[in-house]
């Protein structure tokens, strides 16, 4: 597998180019959101689809997952 390793904010405007590194790294990869300080509603749900993908979230904050259970809940 591949291990994405993220730091600081992740929102909108990163979404195509993490979109671009995932699709090029293929078929295993394991995101590690270790020093993910700041996150987005659009990063939220990116995390969302990239986790019902099959993408292993590592390091997940609490206030992250927390807000992705949210989330899901509202979408019922």
């Amino acid at each position: 597998y591949i291990a994405l390793r993220l730091s600081g904010r992740l929102c909108s405007e990163h979404l195509a180019e993490l979109k671009s590194l995932i699709a090029d790294s293929s078929p295993a990869v394991v995101l590690d959101l270790d020093e993910i300080t700041q996150v987005d509603v659009d990063a939220i749900n990116f995390l969302r689809k990239c986790q019902a993908e099959g993408i292993e979230l590592r390091h997940c904050s609490p206030y992250i997952c927390e807000w992705m259970d949210r989330e899901q809940d509202r979408e019922g």
